[in-house]
């Protein structure tokens, strides 16, 4: 968050949902693209912050490893 915002975030783990706090670090006009779904099969995903919303879409499917922590599964 200290060097926030940021105009792209490419997250490499796969979670249950996108993360609140990284959607508040995404730039105004930035692009955000990682895998969401459950631990066995995700679908890229692809959210975009523009005039003040934020819009997500898939971009197929994937399987990336788990992400751990607060915001996705629990280790």
């Amino acid at each position: 968050p200290d060097e926030a915002p940021f105009d792209r975030i490419l997250v490499t783990a796969g979670g249950p949902r996108v993360p609140p706090p990284l959607v508040q670090q995404l730039a105004e006009g930035g692009r955000m693209v990682l895998p969401i779904g459950d631990a066995e099969e995700q679908r890229l995903t692809v959210v975009d912050k523009r005039d003040g919303g934020v819009t997500t879409r898939e971009a197929g499917e994937c399987k990336f490893v788990k992400l751990v922590g607060k915001y996705a599964w629990e280790a």
